[in-house]
């Protein structure tokens, strides 16, 4: 390869949470016990050296003395333009069709407010990002789920007639779609995504769309964009992305949305600025243009090749070495969704004791409960793989096998 997805950084005093958080007073993520270092797989950020396009444009901005205000350029708007022509097939779209947002959960109760009256319903699927479940709740809005069901092939789908007769008890009119799936890692299927519109359609039901995982598609699968899948789709959907989870640029802040009807992106743009504090901030922008470059394509496919061996590596240990765990193997996203029901019930052992043992010995994984996982583990792969390998054997020998 490359680029460097194998050196272990040491992020200590670097501004991240990650490692920072591991022991702190008041932390729900104690120090490992005395031998074992931390081994950071719990909040959804990456430890792989950026793409290096990322840090070049930055700096040569960083070199000019000054720092005024500032208006996104045709160079940050064409960036977006060609990432999605060139990843997702996307064409047509245009500047005026994006528009900048601090945060994708920033977007999302933007586009609620702009759909909602606080206190109406909203459809998600469960399990749930813990993010959504805050952002919801804490703006009023009241959560409808409709869980996601296994197959016979242990693969996550959604419950169609289970939706639409949330949909009508409710009389809920505003979904979230998370696609591709955090926290259990489905890339959806064009049907997939065709079916749901089209019950949405049915019952006059508007779309907020989080695809911030869209780049980070594993072997043999595919994203396809909401509003992709039929013009109605392109109408009703507020879609959100950011490079953030791609690139590792969460600290930086910055994602942005994709709104094809004018009166939702007008009623959006309005509602954002109220509060006065949805702008960009001028590295922000630099820190995009940096990173959609051309080797930025190349670090992705070369980042997405690395998760891919790292799932595989992962899913194969579980079902080798873990009985009574299992996992639907995600299609995308960094994460793993592991259940542990049978393993727990088996051990006569609780999640906190389970989530215990494995912090003490410096795997510092997260509580699915928080997901509506209620026997799950959450678990961040975008790690050099001698770190993954290091985490699971050590879940072997003094966790699940201990």
């Amino acid at each position: 390869m490359k680029y460097d997805f194998t050196s272990i950084l040491d992020r200590h005093g670097k501004d991240a949470i990650a490692v920072d958080m591991i022991g702190m007073p008041g932390s729900p993520y104690p120090a490992p016990r005395e031998g074992f270092d931390a081994i950071p797989m719990w909040v959804a950020d990456m430890n792989f050296p950026v793409c290096p396009t990322i840090q070049e444009h930055m700096i040569a901005r960083a070199q000019h003395p000054t720092f005024g205000y500032f208006m996104p350029t045709k160079e940050y708007f064409d960036s977006i333009i060609r990432w999605q022509e060139s990843h997702n097939g996307v064409t047509g779209l245009t500047s005026a069709n994006i528009g900048y947002e601090n945060g994708v959960l920033g977007g999302v109760v933007t586009a609620l407010n702009v759909f909602c009256s606080r206190g109406d319903k909203v459809l998600l699927h469960s399990p749930t990002y813990v993010g959504f479940t805050g952002s919801l709740t804490n703006n009023g809005y009241d959560i409808v789920h409709s869980p996601l069901v296994k197959d016979e092939n242990g693969v996550w789908r959604m419950d169609f007639e289970d939706m639409e007769k949330k949909i009508v008890e409710g009389k809920i009119h505003a979904a979230i779609f998370c696609s591709p799936h955090n926290p259990c890692g489905r890339v959806w299927e064009k049907w997939e995504v065709e079916k749901a519109m089209e019950l949405y359609k049915k019952h006059d039901v508007m779309v907020i769309s989080d695809e911030i995982w869209s780049d980070i598609i594993l072997a043999g699968h595919k994203h396809v964009p909401t509003q992709s899948v039929s013009e109605d789709a392109k109408m009703r959907t507020v879609a959100l992305y950011a490079p953030s989870k791609t690139f590792n640029l969460a600290g930086l802040v910055g994602s942005y949305h994709i709104i094809y009807n004018k009166m939702i992106k007008d009623r959006c743009d309005k509602e954002s600025s109220l509060g006065h504090y949805n702008s960009m901030n001028v590295m922000s922008m630099h820190a995009l243009i940096g990173a959609y470059q051309p080797e930025g394509y190349q670090w992705t496919e070369e980042l997405c090749e690395t998760i891919t061996g790292n799932v595989d590596y992962a899913c194969d240990y579980i079902e080798k070495h873990f009985e009574g765990v299992t996992v639907s193997k995600p299609q995308g996203t960094y994460m793993l969704f592991i259940d542990c029901a049978q393993w727990l019930e088996k051990h006569g052992k609780t999640m906190d004791e389970l989530m215990k043992a494995g912090w003490e010995v410096g795997v510092v994984w997260q509580d699915g409960r928080a997901f509506h996982g209620k026997t799950h583990i959450r678990l961040n792969l975008a790690l050099p793989l001698s770190r993954v390998k290091e985490a699971f054997e050590r879940l072997d020998k003094y966790v699940f096998n201990a």
